[in-house]
């Protein structure tokens, strides 16, 4: 398909630059494209809040407990007298001592550097942190191997990195002690992520207990978010996109019990498209949904036949985004062109800080 088909405008007023307090006060665009229980499409303004009722006891929601890292890092690269600052965004780990990242200005690294993160003149577990190239793709990407490797690494990243906000806040305003506390669910506890998997940054400890109230069961997958969720697609036709590859795992625990809940007529609800994702890259084998732990690049656009999940709980997503593309096939385009300009049209707040949506899929044709 054309990305041009997936293009709207968004006003910058629109992007929210802080959540919602409390968390679960965003509101809640609920989109049927079926129309059930109602005929006809149907669009609904609810707030996230009112979750439980909109689904039915035994329904699952699914979570991704992946933990964003401050994986921005600012540093230097010197080179005989020649001294250039660097800035580099780790997005998937290569190793107990190595990270690809996302470098700019990458044209100014060569295979063997070396470079620098942090302050100067200070000992690496006191505010410095060294690496190597190691490796360097076309695309920019570079393969950095620390001197510092597993929990001692971990340890250096979070001394000296920065939370990485996506780009559409980071440019109207500076990371602050807040996002660290904002840009992180309540159920991220496996480090790895450089991006929230923003749609569970609206669950609080009192929705969870009205969910649970209800009877809807709360089940986990990981996967951690890269830098690549925000590149923009350069591609004319989505045929022609790369995606770049994210880690995850679906357990055999987390498989048992989304079957059951299939199995008995209920409903598996992804909770942010990372969970689908990662979810559906577990569900590509004849059997379905089956444990599943490595590199996923799943890239879902209209046409793709959803095999693990009957519903999705997201943000609202940036023009020409592989994650617009994902709700397009999930609820339909025409559908979606139409929820995201009642959207716009009526003050919902977008991107990673800001409002909800509740998408149920559209019948095949």
């Amino acid at each position: 398909m054309r990305v041009d088909d997936f293009d709207f405008e968004l006003p910058p007023e629109r992007i929210a630059l802080r959540p919602a307090r409390p968390r679960d006060a965003a509101r809640l665009l609920v989109v049927r494209p079926n129309g059930a229980p109602l005929p006809g499409e149907v669009l609904e303004d609810r707030g996230v809040r009112d979750l439980p009722m909109l689904l039915e006891p035994g329904d699952a929601l699914v979570f991704n407990d992946t933990r964003v890292i401050p994986a921005q890092l600012e540093g230097t690269r010197t080179r005989g007298e020649a001294v250039a600052r660097i800035g580099a965004t780790l997005h998937l780990r290569a190793g107990g001592d190595r990270w690809w990242a996302f470098v700019r200005p990458a044209k100014k690294l060569i295979i063997g550097d070396r470079v620098r993160f942090g302050g100067e003149g200070k000992a690496c577990l006191l505010g410095t942190l060294d690496a190597t190239v190691a490796d360097k793709r076309e695309s920019g990407e570079v393969l950095l191997a620390f001197d510092l490797a597993g929990p001692l690494l971990d340890e250096a990243i979070a001394a000296v990195g920065h939370i990485p906000l996506p780009p559409y806040i980071a440019a109207k305003r500076g990371e602050d002690e807040q996002d660290r506390q904002d840009y992180q669910t309540i159920f991220a506890e496996k480090d790895g992520a450089v991006a929230a998997p923003t749609a569970g940054l609206h669950f609080t400890d009192d929705l969870l207990a009205a969910l649970d109230a209800r009877g809807i069961e709360r089940h986990r997958v990981t996967l951690h978010v890269g830098a690549g969720t925000f590149l923009p697609v350069k591609a004319d036709d989505t045929d022609e996109h790369h995606m770049h590859a994210e880690w995850g795992e679906v357990s055999a625990e987390t498989v048992a019990a989304l079957r059951a809940v299939r199995a008995r007529g209920n409903r598996v609800v992804a909770v942010g498209t990372t969970s689908l994702r990662i979810l559906e890259s577990a569900a590509q084998g004849d059997e379905g949904l089956a444990p599943f732990a490595g590199e996923t690049s799943i890239f879902i656009t209209p046409g793709y036949r959803f095999r693990a999940i009957d519903a999705l709980m997201t943000n609202f997503h940036l023009p020409r985004s592989t994650l617009f593309m994902l709700v397009s096939a999930l609820s339909g385009l025409e559908t979606m062109r139409k929820a995201y300009a009642h959207a716009i049209a009526t003050g919902y707040r977008f991107y990673s800080y800001g409002d909800a949506s509740l998408l149920f899929p559209k019948d095949p044709a």
